[in-house]
């Protein structure tokens, strides 16, 4: 039996080296992911961090970074009591060209079965990845708001 995951695939019309810059640039991020800022040097076996109104809410490190094809890290969550204790998660973008447009494959994976962080991460992801398209493409924001990525699980 396979595992629980979380895989998100969008096509979106801007280029990969652009697309890798809004994902590893804290100035992009705050833009498409609510305010929050990812913190690292992108090289293997380095820390990152997800800090939110300055508060680490995920960390964890670089396991692989190939730009502009290939980012993957682990992840680990910090905010939520009722999120603290499932284990460390891995979070992979492939980024492919596909004509004029770029197919993001966003595979998040390590989940157990019965757990509540699936279920964040499934109703965030969508908010956050459908906002950095929108972005890209248009320079605008959809003004999903950010109670949009606490759906899935009772966040107090």
């Amino acid at each position: 039996m396979s595992k629980p995951q979380f895989v998100y695939v969008s096509y979106i019309e801007t280029t990969p080296e652009k697309l890798w810059e809004a994902l590893t640039s804290s100035e992009f991020t705050r833009q498409y992911w609510f305010g929050a800022e990812v913190r690292s040097d992108w090289k293997v076996g380095s820390p990152f961090a997800l800090l939110l109104d300055g508060e680490v809410t995920d960390a964890g490190e670089i396991l692989e970074a190939d730009p502009p094809r290939r980012l993957s890290y682990s992840f680990k969550h910090h905010k939520f009591e009722e999120l603290r204790g499932e284990p460390i998660s891995r979070v992979v973008f492939t980024i492919e060209p596909f004509g004029s447009l770029v197919r993001l494959t966003v595979l998040h994976d390590g989940f157990v079965e019965g757990g509540k962080y699936l279920g964040a991460v499934s109703n965030g992801w969508p908010a956050i990845l459908s906002q950095l398209k929108s972005l890209l493409e248009t320079g605008k924001l959809l003004g999903i708001p950010r109670t949009a990525l606490n759906k899935g699980f009772d966040a107090k």
